[in-house]
């Protein structure tokens, strides 16, 4: 991509993402999902090949659907009750087409079966853009009208998202989608707590951007988007390779990492809330999630390959490890003993 042309996208996405963030009222909220909509779409098409132009043509019609239902919604509260701030959404009509809209934009199921495909026509590099700071302005928004939600609704679907992230992802070959049905499990997480608990959807959000960043950061410089691909990295890049384990192992929710940190915060929540039964089902679904990070890690890590895969030997590999790469992996990785001081603040 021409330098100018990736300059203004990405100005144009921390724009957008800024107005978004920042506004109180639904007109410039709009404005600001626009502009990161219409930012996105050249980096998802800058391959030119037809699977691309497929996702880019999927992730626009259901973003342009997703706006003008938020559009819609807002414009039947500020009918009704003569508000167009965000935080007085009071009307029931709005607030279901409103809740349908942004679980549309994030990928929440029953809406979720655009995003595997969008994710698996994409780059890395914009697959990790789609991933974390595509799904910031949506939940912004969550946040701000958590208050005016249907409590029974969301949890149906946060419910619903963490089973069928665990279940589509067990057959997944692509790293990608593996990946985009991790995403779906984690926002599943998220809406489960976000009217009880904001703050611990702000924090579940912001670790998995870190966990998720680190995992694609790897990916990229390993080249790696197939298991066939994953089980040579450990002769290219083998120390890159530990990282990638451990860090799976932590997106998996296993204790020992901080990946264990907002799930175990989410479900002392629920408990406290008198939601055992929600509680006792998202912990066992993750198991599910379980299942296919161990065989990414077993893939990873463990096996060598039975036979020869049909992949172009590199004689020569680039030994330059991103700097981000070093320095996220051991936040990705160490930072539960941390959990005493994020408990005292919150």
């Amino acid at each position: 991509m021409n330098p100018y042309a990736k300059l203004i996208t990405l100005t144009s996405l921390i724009l957008g993402t800024t107005i978004t963030i920042s506004s109180n009222h639904w007109a410039m909220a709009w404005t600001g999902l626009e502009i990161n909509t219409i930012a996105i779409i050249p980096m998802i098409s800058k391959s030119h090949h037809p699977r691309a132009i497929e996702a880019t043509i999927k992730y626009f019609l259901v973003q342009a659907t997703a706006s003008a239902t938020i559009l819609f919604s807002s414009m039947i509260n500020a009918w009704i009750s003569g508000q167009w701030d965000i935080t007085q959404l009071t009307n029931t009509t709005s607030c279901i087409l409103l809740t349908a809209a942004i679980a549309m934009k994030l990928g929440l199921t029953p809406f979720h079966f655009w995003f595997p495909e969008v994710l698996q026509g994409s780059p890395l590099t914009t697959a990790l853009l789609l991933s974390t700071v595509m799904k910031l302005p949506p939940i912004t928004i969550l946040l701000l009208t958590s208050n005016s939600l249907n409590p029974p609704l969301l949890t149906l679907m946060a419910i619903m998202s963490t089973a069928l992230g665990g279940w589509m992802g067990l057959n997944q070959t692509q790293i990608r989608k593996i990946l985009a049905f991790s995403s779906i499990s984690h926002l599943g997480w998220m809406t489960t707590i976000i009217i009880y608990a904001p703050e611990l959807t702000l924090l579940t959000f912001l670790l998995y951007t870190l966990l998720t960043s680190t995992i694609f950061l790897s990916l990229n410089t390993s080249n790696t988007t197939k298991l066939s691909t994953l089980m040579l990295t450990w002769t290219k890049t083998p120390m890159l390779n530990a990282a990638l384990m451990l860090t799976l192992l932590s997106l998996a929710g296993l204790p020992p990492f901080t990946g264990f940190l907002p799930k175990w915060l989410i479900i002392q929540e629920l408990t406290k809330q008198e939601m055992t039964p929600t509680a006792l089902i998202m912990a066992l679904l993750s198991l599910l999630s379980l299942f296919f990070y161990l065989r990414l890690t077993y893939f990873s890590s463990i096996t060598l390959p039975p036979n020869s895969v049909n992949q172009t030997k590199h004689w020569y590999t680039n030994k330059n490890t991103h700097i981000l790469i070093a320095i996220l992996t051991p936040l990705s990785t160490l930072l539960l003993p941390l959990s005493p001081l994020i408990l005292f603040t919150t």
